[in-house]
């Protein structure tokens, strides 16, 4: 028996959002993207437990996203099974197209603006 599925292979490689990921940059997690991409980006949740510095950064998120203009939601995830199948330890965490890209600290807006800018075609 394995704990939390580690150790078990993802049998498809594609990317869970049919998005511009490549395969190697795919996670073991089972979470669905909302298929629809806007500049490159399908998909930007920030993973919390609900507390004040979750918040913060979920508050951060919408506003660097505002700023760039990108017309996506930021999902604020807190259910611990969803935040688990990520493999986060820290929270609060920034995923980008299913991929996790910060986790354990609070992010500036300019710091979150940097790496949606990555991500845009």
């Amino acid at each position: 028996m394995s704990l939390f599925n580690f150790g078990k292979k993802k049998e498809d490689n594609s990317c869970i959002c049919n998005c511009i990921c490549s395969a190697n940059e795919v996670s073991e997690n089972t979470n669905e993207c909302c298929g629809k991409t806007v500049n490159g980006i399908c998909c930007i949740k920030v993973l919390g437990a609900g507390c004040k510095s979750c918040h913060e950064m979920y508050e951060n998120t919408k506003q660097a996203v505002n700023n760039i203009g990108l017309n996506i939601e930021v999902e604020y995830i807190t259910d611990m099974q969803k935040i688990m199948e990520y493999g986060v330890m820290s929270m609060p965490a920034l995923v980008i197209n299913e991929k996790v890209v910060s986790q354990g600290k609070v992010l500036k807006e300019t710091d979150i603006t940097k790496f949606l800018n990555k991500q845009i075609v």
